[in-house]
């Protein structure tokens, strides 16, 4: 019986029994591959009877939980890593991905844990270059420089590790299945042999996958729906600041992130972030203003800057460097509409600070105000943060947690806070808070 070939795309995981040229699931052009059915396939064997069992006499214990000595690492996944969990670190090329896990991979180690790093795209010696660049070199870590599935579960077996690096999934290969590493077979069955093995073994594995052009990791989606936790580490080569992302987690919470430090010794967790993303921040600067985003439960206070200035050609420019573009336009017709800003002949350049992207709707006041001072050419008080989402009307609307958001910034030594109208309860002592119902009275408070 001949066997049957599909067609797998890269890009969503749609199978089609033929080849085409664009994916009708996605839409993107040529990135079905062929897939060979391994050997050795057919009917599954009958399973064993399962137990069911009544969910209220279910016994519930607490997680044991081994702490990396990264603080920040652990408060992403939720206190520390779980036994036998399957962790999935993504991020863009140069993001610190490797340096992150040989950091957690190393800590782990000196405290005494039995670790296994599986490195399929560099040599036991380039990775151990890396360690020493890093500054640390801890006797109990064990290197493993290998591609084949097969070699790794024996040494795992071998070795028997509490914990299992492997950097990167897209570079192992199951050499059952007939396709290319970083294929899309390949990656779904080298994660589902991983899963087998954490979980049969209570074994906790952290494998770094690469991303897409457009963010994305790499491979089907259902490699994100076979892991336990999905962490994206996020920031700019140029900027010094990342930021770790929980999308997923079965163990905890998705809305905690960690930040760290990009340094000359490896990442470095940062204690204040807001205090950090605001040390640089020029003095009566026209286009400057401070907003609070919320990231999970953690309040970050960030600059947004803006320059407005006239266009010389007949259409105006937007550029939105940390804040969705479209957003950005709709800003700007609020302040045209609402608020008697004439920048229909002016282009307007928006940022925030520090490499960070924001999409908090509280920071949205921030922006229009940063607009606005940029358009008049008058500087925001230096002490004064600015709180609220922003309506089509010109409403400012009341965000969650605006209290958390003054205390932070009452915390940095803020005086004054512009929050919705809407926003009640208790706020702490020596702020100021300055109620605004409209975007046009939120810039008279602020811009007279």
């Amino acid at each position: 019986m001949p066997v049957r070939v599909r067609y797998t795309c890269q890009t969503c995981g749609y199978t089609s029994p033929k080849w085409l040229g664009r994916c009708p699931d996605c839409g993107e052009w040529n990135s079905l591959v062929e897939e060979v059915p391994a050997e050795g396939g057919g009917r599954p064997r009958p399973a064993a009877p399962a137990e069911v069992l009544d969910v209220s006499q279910i016994p519930v214990e607490a997680e044991p939980r081994a702490s990396t000595g990264l603080g920040e690492f652990d408060r992403v996944l939720g206190g520390g890593i779980v036994p036998g969990s399957l962790v999935l670190i993504g991020g863009e090329p140069g993001a610190g991905k490797s340096t992150l896990v040989s950091q957690v991979a190393a800590r782990l180690a000196a405290g005494g844990t039995r670790v296994l790093y599986v490195s399929g795209e560099e040599s036991a010696r380039q990775t151990r270059m890396r360690l020493e660049r890093l500054g640390t070199l801890p006797a109990g870590l064990l290197l493993l420089a290998e591609n084949n599935l097969e070699a790794i579960q024996q040494a795992i077996e071998a070795q028997r590790p509490a914990l299992v690096v492997v950097d990167s999934i897209q570079a192992v290969y199951r050499p059952d299945v007939p396709s290319a590493p970083g294929s899309v077979g390949q990656v779904r069955e080298c994660t589902g042999s991983l899963l087998t093995v954490a979980k049969g073994q209570g074994i906790s594995i952290l494998i770094v996958g690469h991303v897409t052009k457009e963010g994305q990791l790499a491979g089907p989606r259902v490699l994100e729906h076979l892991v336990d936790t999905v962490l994206y580490f996020e920031g700019d080569r140029h900027h010094a600041y990342r930021i770790l992302r929980a999308t997923k987690n079965r163990f905890g919470s998705t809305n905690e992130i960690g930040v760290f430090e990009m340094g000359p010794h490896g990442l470095v967790e940062v204690a204040n972030p807001s205090a950090a993303f605001l040390a640089e921040r020029p003095a009566a600067a026209p286009g400057s203003a401070v907003v609070c985003a919320l990231e999970g439960t953690r309040p970050l206070l960030l600059e947004v800057q803006a320059l407005v200035a006239p266009t010389h050609f007949g259409m105006p420019r937007r550029t939105a460097a940390g804040i969705d573009y479209n957003r950005l336009v709709l800003l700007l017709a609020v302040l045209e509409k609402r608020a008697g800003l004439h920048l229909a002949m002016h282009d307007v350049y928006a940022s925030v600070t520090g490499g960070l992207t924001v999409d908090d709707p509280a920071a949205d006041l921030g922006v229009a105000v940063a607009v606005a001072s940029a358009f008049r050419d008058r500087a925001v008080e230096q002490q004064v943060v600015v709180i609220g989402e922003v309506g089509l009307a010109g409403e400012v609307r009341a965000v969650r947690q605006v209290q958390q958001r003054v205390r932070e910034a009452a915390r940095l030594g803020f005086r004054r806070a512009v929050v919705p109208r809407a926003s009640g309860g208790e706020w702490p002592p020596g702020v100021e808070v300055l109620a605004a119902a409209t975007v046009a009275e939120a810039l008279a408070i602020l811009l007279g």
